[in-house]
């Protein structure tokens, strides 16, 4: 089995791996364009985000800077809005549903590393799929662990720290997030 094999289904896996390197450097170039462009290049911002973000549907906005570790592992619904320096560490699946926001400096982690120190001390780490369901609002700061999922209608308020799943039409808030009241849509 491949490295990036290896990281696309959850098990240890090098991220030195020639190929996984190459990947990521071509990810950066293209963020690295996107994050120069002024605002009188957006249609070539655009191009260029879509070149990046292969599997995003109609109707996303980026703010940048903007930054990610592939780019292909990003499935992103009909009109979403991330705001300045949104950074998706996508080593795994991280799917965001349809009509979600993000506010400035959220961070989307799926990579993550083993807890004893002699394997962690030797590079490895893994990756776990993130969702975002639809109509999800993420609040200033928010960070989303490994292996979390965020519930349809949900907001998450700003600085928080999402470690564990979050159900449907909730506000969560809190390091770690806690659910504080029920949404009623």
């Amino acid at each position: 089995m491949t490295e990036k094999n290896k990281m696309l289904t959850g098990a240890l896996y090098n991220p030195n791996d020639k190929v996984l390197v190459e990947e990521r450097h071509k990810a950066r170039i293209l963020f690295q364009k996107i994050n120069a462009l002024n605002d009188n290049h957006i249609k070539e911002r655009r191009k260029l985000i879509y070149s990046l973000l292969t599997n995003a549907n109609k109707g996303l906005w980026i703010e940048p800077p903007f930054y990610c570790d592939y780019g292909y592992n990003i499935k992103i619904g009909k009109n979403v809005f991330m705001n300045y320096n949104c950074c998706i560490l996508d080593s795994a699946k991280v799917t965001i549903g349809n009509n979600v926001m993000f506010a400035p400096n959220v961070q989307i982690y799926t990579a993550t590393h083993p807890l004893d120190a002699k394997t962690r001390n030797s590079w490895l780490e893994y990756a776990k799929t993130i969702t975002i369901g639809n109509d999800v609002w993420l609040g200033g700061g928010v960070i989303v662990c490994p292996g979390v999922t965020i519930g349809d209608g949900a907001v998450i308020g700003a600085g928080s720290v999402v470690t564990k799943d979050i159900p449907n039409d909730v506000v969560a808030v809190g390091n770690p997030a806690k659910v504080i009241k029920k949404i009623d849509n």
